[in-house]
């Protein structure tokens, strides 16, 4: 089973500003502009592929360990793997909520 979410903003605007300069100049004060990334709402959508796709999971919450563990592990994965048994193989990026430890815990 291969998984990934991804996290779309509400906002209309993207915030981007496109300035021409001159080559050399990248980090001159006036080329430079402070950003907030993931600034207001927004939602995560997970899904997996698994010979077909999964339905997709919809939250409006960051993902962290624990909801990664609680949400995606506990009520998804697992239920994919008991219905595979043991040739089951979970593949997933190296998203910082992946690789906590909490997560490692539950897939051990």
């Amino acid at each position: 089973m291969f998984s990934d979410e991804s996290r779309f903003s509400l906002q209309s605007d993207s915030r981007r500003t496109f300035i021409w300069r001159t080559p050399g100049t990248r980090y001159h004060q006036e080329n430079t502009i402070e950003r907030h990334r993931y600034g207001g709402a927004g939602w995560l959508v997970w899904g997996g592929i698994l010979g077909s796709r999964t339905d997709l999971h919809v939250q409006s919450v960051t993902m962290t360990g624990h909801i990664y563990r609680d949400i995606i592990l506990e009520q998804h994965v697992r239920l994919f793997r008991g219905a595979m048994g043991a040739e089951f193989l979970f593949m997933d990026d190296n998203a910082r909520p992946h690789r906590a430890n909490i997560a490692d815990e539950c897939l051990q």
